[in-house]
């Protein structure tokens, strides 16, 4: 797979968002499955694993430390802190509950370093500052290699750069979600910062995964996403339809579709496809030999953006931890 680099550190063009194996979507699959999906992401060329202390509360970090601890040598190693109780999002972005939780991730991950940190959410009631100081501090005692952030805004990101150097933003980023076209790219251009897009192919909508909601797992969370909700779901529906036929005439699946159009945006983007299925891990790895013609780009622009897709990303409990653009 093509490389790209975040602060130096060479990575696949394609990461794995090791979310899903845990959390989210769902009942996660099987120990085994979810050991084919990592060991097999490895053996496809994936050199970048994207996980979180609050995945499953803890569990995807031991499962990306137990599975992929042997092979420690060929992935760049991700996780994020800031994030507390899964489901109920409770922010704590003091320097001592950062700190802690980067020692609890350490040894659930098995590593005496994790490559990327990043604060998961901006905690507002703590300066931005205090936080990435102290993510600063862990780079400086060698737990850390380097400070991310995620799901905030460029003006709070030129705050967080200037206390301390970062490596990588991370947030939503696809066909229907462009809202980093605001802002957010053009101050990781500026200040040198490698944008990691997370849900790059719509959580699963985009690629065709979701045709009707009411076959949803229990406990998935976009039941409770508005863009999967009554007649939202059914306006998105009919959008993917014609979504679908342009990756015919591309010559792609919907998923590589999205994903190439990401790689094709600007050399400083990683899309972090998450899945639970092999064959899907290894349909995205492929997005990256996809190329686009520019008039299948302006046709996909045209037809998937901010003014085509019925509803907000999140409800709005969920949307009051983000600071974004729009």
């Amino acid at each position: 797979m093509d490389k790209r680099s975040i602060a130096g550190l060479e990575v696949s063009a394609i990461g794995l968002g090791c979310m899903s194996l845990s959390h989210a979507y769902g009942p996660p699959p099987p120990r085994a499955e979810a050991e084919r999906v990592l060991l097999g992401a490895l053996d496809a060329g994936y050199t970048f694993f994207d996980t979180a202390a609050v995945y499953g509360l803890g569990h995807n970090e031991r499962l990306v430390g137990e599975v992929l601890g042997p092979r420690r040598g060929e992935f760049v190693l991700a996780s994020k802190c800031g994030m507390t109780r899964g489901e109920e999002r409770e922010l704590n972005g003091s320097p001592e509950r950062l700190k802690t939780t980067c020692e609890e991730s350490l040894r659930r991950l098995g590593v005496e370093v994790i490559d990327l940190y990043y604060l998961h959410r901006w905690d507002k009631r703590v300066p931005i500052e205090d936080s990435v100081g102290a993510l600063g501090e862990l780079v400086a005692e060698g737990k850390i290699r380097h400070v991310g952030l995620s799901e905030v805004s460029a003006p709070t990101l030129r705050r967080a750069h200037a206390t301390h150097p970062i490596a990588a933003l991370q947030t939503e980023y696809s066909p229907w979600t462009r809202n980093p076209e605001i802002a957010v790219l053009d101050a990781c251009r500026e200040l040198g910062v490698a944008f990691v897009a997370f849900s790059p192919v719509g959580r699963g909508f985009l690629a065709g995964g979701v045709k009707d909601v009411a076959q949803l797992a229990e406990g998935d969370f976009r039941t409770g996403m508005p863009r999967f909700q009554g007649e939202a779901f059914a306006a998105n529906l009919r959008l993917f339809d014609r979504f679908a036929a342009l990756a015919v005439e591309a010559g792609c699946t919907p998923a590589q579709l999205c994903l190439a159009w990401l790689l094709q945006k600007d050399p400083i983007i990683v899309p972090i496809p998450g899945t639970t299925s092999p064959d899907h891990m290894r349909e995205d790895a492929a997005a990256a030999d996809v190329r686009l013609s520019p008039e299948i780009v302006a046709k996909l622009e045209a037809l998937v953006n901010e003014n085509t897709v019925t509803g907000p990303r999140y409800a709005p409990a969920m949307q009051a931890s983000v600071d974004t653009e729009g």
